[in-house]
């Protein structure tokens, strides 16, 4: 692991070194983007390496002289570090231009600081091979994604937003503390070694409190609504790494308790399943009522959480049903989709950064017309948008179509599995559906169109970092989408690795597949290039003018006739007002002669106005009560605290 330790320390000096260098912000600016990025993209090829020769390396260091820090690099540790290091190394590059503020120097440093501390920590929490080195890495992660989420602190709601994440990555935490005491409870060791062979009831007691306490952090729902908060709260590079990457560790550990708990019972994947259902409809649903781009995207990221449980839900059935091709799809599919989402969330985020860098505006409904100005921006972004909807021939339907293969796959199989996977094919396809009809709004508002407000008119991109990361990442949802076989296989190769899948789980059929996927990718790239070819030959020479559409009767036309975000996703909303309620506020008309009008519409998110109602409002109830116990008497304060150890003195001796 000598070369993983280096690319960590060259990442930690693209953090330590800009606090140095003072106020010079062009020179901070390179050394942080070039220590984070070089070291990034030497962790990528270690873990590539890693993959294809699928073999393990172990790492211990001694932590206070007492305890032994253990790290291994598995085939399955090496496809998340993958994905955590190639878009971290993108997002560093992406970030020589964003941060480009001459009077935030200090800051920036400082922002470059827990970035690399960012990377670093997702990375260890991936390879940590013990309870204390987990922990350890999982509180560096969200003490550094913390500050990061708070960098504009001057704002009041970015305070608010890392608060209330901070709030959940503890309370999560928590969760995780309690399982793990459960397994060092039962076995006495702070490894995972012995988990497998606890009693069947503490494993669903260790898995309920992992799916809570990672659950929390991946953003399944209910436990989901910090992420609209935190993201836009964010730099928008921290952004795409929070949203494609650091939520992902807790896939990881959902992952991670599964195999340390050997759970082979169908219970666990209809679990999984479900909540990933649920995850996946609500998570489109309220993200194509948003108007704030970077709180719609978020939203998002719950969809996307949802349909890698569904694809891991099926492996888990498929392997308790002794289904090894099932197994083998659902698995491959969920942690191709992994990747995938990190890939297109990521270009998606950073195309936003563009509009909202040049415009300084994120309402859907002030923007528009921006693809006149923005050629490169608006074109990635549109590869984005069509590879989250999971149309070919990009990457999100490669592995889509493999959790859709695995859902089939259990449709012969008894009633119970039946039910399950028409829940799981129904739920796709009403997640794909509500995607493509989300981002159809955000790309026609957006993009097309004329502009909706002064601000925007005559607006270019500028920032040849910000632009190369797009493209690179573009191409990586094209590449994927039409040669699906090499990454495959290195997703096929990681759930092979896990151990769950049974022995006569094979990754030959899912390679054909993907042959064909080629195949047709290529006849349809082909038809639209001879298409494109044939229109620039017929129009060689010819004429072209310009004029306006015809305004329907109106001979002057203004942008206020086109569709809002808000008109265009109405009857859908509508569709699901019980889950999905619509807040309307707007001026009534009154008199002969009516003041000038204003409506907005909020869609209210079920669970946080519920968790708001039944968990805050009687949790501040109850310490207002209590407020007088604090009273700021030292002696009644030292009397509290030996009050709690005589308390604990009786606990520990009736034990």
């Amino acid at each position: 692991m000598n070369v993983f330790f280096t690319a960590l320390a060259l990442v930690l000096a693209g953090g330590v070194l800009p606090l140095l260098l003072g106020t010079r912000l062009f020179l901070l600016r390179v050394v942080g983007v070039a220590g984070i990025g070089l070291g990034s993209l030497l962790g990528c090829i270690d873990a590539v390496r890693t993959l294809l020769e699928g073999s393990s390396h172990e790492a211990t260091i001694s932590y206070l002289h007492g305890i032994d820090l253990s790290f291994r690099t598995s085939p399955l540790a090496a496809f998340f570090l993958v994905v955590i290091f190639a878009v971290c190394a993108l997002a560093a590059l992406y970030s020589f231009h964003f941060m480009d503020n001459p009077g935030w120097a200090r800051r920036t440093a400082a922002h470059y600081l827990f970035f690399s501390l960012l990377v670093i920590a997702m990375a260890l929490v991936v390879v940590a091979d013990g309870m204390i080195p987990f922990l350890l890495s999982w509180e560096l992660m969200t003490i550094a994604s913390f500050f990061l989420v708070i960098y504009d602190h001057e704002e009041e709601d970015n305070r608010q937003a890392g608060y209330l994440y901070f709030v959940f990555s503890q309370g999560g935490a928590m969760f995780i503390f309690a399982a793990f005491g459960l397994i060092f409870a039962h076995t006495g060791s702070l490894g995972f070694e012995g988990a497998v062979g606890m009693t069947d009831g503490t494993k669903i007691l260790v898995f309920a409190l992992a799916l809570v306490g990672f659950g929390s952090k991946a953003g399944i729902f209910p436990l989901h609504f910090w992420l609209p908060h935190a993201h836009p709260a964010a730099p928008i590079h921290i952004s795409a790494v929070m949203s494609g990457v650091m939520i992902k560790t807790g896939i990881f550990g959902i992952l991670k308790m599964i195999i340390v708990l050997q759970l082979r019972t169908a219970l666990f994947g209809e679990i999984l399943l479900i909540a990933g259902v649920i995850s996946g409809v609500l998570g489109v649903v309220y993200a194509l009522g948003q108007h704030n781009l970077k709180r719609l995207l978020a939203y998002h990221s719950v969809e996307n959480i949802g349909i890698i449980l569904i694809g891991l839900g099926i492996g888990l059935i498929g392997a308790a049903k002794g289904q090894p091709l099932m197994a083998v799809l659902g698995f491959s599919g969920g942690l191709l989709h992994v990747l995938n989402h990190a890939l297109f969330k990521s270009l998606l985020f950073m195309g936003t950064g563009m509009v909202v860098h040049q415009t300084g505006i994120r309402d859907i409904n002030r923007l528009g017309g921006l693809f006149k100005g923005m050629r490169i921006t608006g074109t990635t972004f549109l590869i984005g948008s069509l590879a989250i909807a999971g149309l070919p021939p990009f990457n999100g339907f490669v592995s889509e179509l493999l959790v859709y293969l695995g859902s089939f796959r259990g449709v012969p199989l008894d009633r119970g599995t039946l039910a399950l996977s028409v829940l799981a094919i129904v739920g796709l396809a009403i997640i794909g559906g509500l995607a493509l009809a989300c981002f159809t709004k955000v790309v026609g508002v957006v993009f097309q169109g004329e502009p909706r407000s002064a601000a925007v008119a005559g607006v270019r991109e500028q920032g040849w970092t910000m632009m190369a990361s797009m493209i690179v990442l573009a191409a990586a949802c094209i590449l994927i989408g039409v040669f699906p076989g090499w990454i495959v296989r290195l997703a096929a190769g990681a759930a092979m690795s896990t151990g769950l899948l049974g022995e006569a789980a094979t990754i030959e059929p899912i390679l054909a597949l993907t042959g064909h996927i080629t195949r047709v990718a290529l006849i349809f790239l082909g038809g639209l290039g001879g298409v494109i070819l044939l229109r620039l030959l017929l129009y060689r020479g010819k004429t072209v003018t310009r004029s306006g559409t015809w305004g329907c009767g109106y001979t002057q036309p203004t942008a206020r006739m086109q569709y809002t975000g808000s008109s265009y996703a109405a009857s859908i909303l509508a569709f699901f007002r019980a889950v999905a309620p619509v807040r309307e506020e707007h001026r009534p008309i009154e008199g002969r002669f009516p003041q000038a009008s204003r409506y907005r519409s909020h869609v209210e998110d079920v669970a946080e106005t519920g968790s708001s109602k039944l968990v805050v409002r009687p949790v501040m109830t109850l310490f207002d009560r209590l407020r007088w116990i604090q009273h700021g008497d030292i002696h009644l304060y030292i009397g509290y605290i030996l009050l709690a150890i005589v308390a604990l003195l009786i606990f520990v001796w009736r034990g």
